[in-house]
């Protein structure tokens, strides 16, 4: 296995694992995630790919086939009234497709994208994670996150 930074070739295979992040949300909460959809278009995925802001990394097999993404994003809070000064990197979105996933890769991409961070200075790494992701939330942890804030509702409706 290998870790590059994804190319515009890896698109097709990043949306397949896109479609499967999707329906993994929408079994948890059918009431936000629509069935089916993805996260970026085409055309959306070619910028990503392009901007320095926004690296995504690619767990690649020998055959150079992807096997696993990390999309992530530089934050930066400066001159703020309460917060220090910041930068981070936030992971948008870490997948390893559904086939293959207890191998280690995820943890790979984990590895790199930490690595990256602090080569870039960052002072840390943040992420998102669905309350009904439960074994998502159990990756993150093995990884050393721990709950920074807690995002609530109270649903109104349905």
């Amino acid at each position: 296995m290998k870790i590059r930074k994804a190319q515009e070739k890896d698109i097709d295979r990043i949306n397949e694992l896109l479609y499967q992040v999707c329906m993994i949300h929408h079994r948890g909460r059918p009431d936000l995630f629509r069935a089916g959809a993805r996260k970026y278009s085409g055309q959306q995925l070619v910028g990503i790919l392009h901007d320095e802001k926004t690296p995504v990394f690619a767990a690649v097999d020998d055959d150079d086939r992807l096997m696993g993404y990390a999309f992530c994003m530089f934050r930066e809070t400066c001159g703020d009234n309460i917060l220090q000064d910041v930068r981070t990197l936030y992971i948008d979105d870490l997948c390893v497709d559904e086939s293959l996933r207890g191998k280690g890769i995820g943890k790979a991409l984990y590895r790199a994208v930490r690595e990256f961070a602090l080569e870039h200075g960052c002072y840390n790494l943040t992420l998102n994670v669905w309350s009904c992701n439960t074994a998502a939330r159990a990756f993150y942890e093995r990884c050393g996150f721990v709950p920074q804030k807690t995002v609530m509702e109270e649903k109104l409706r349905g």
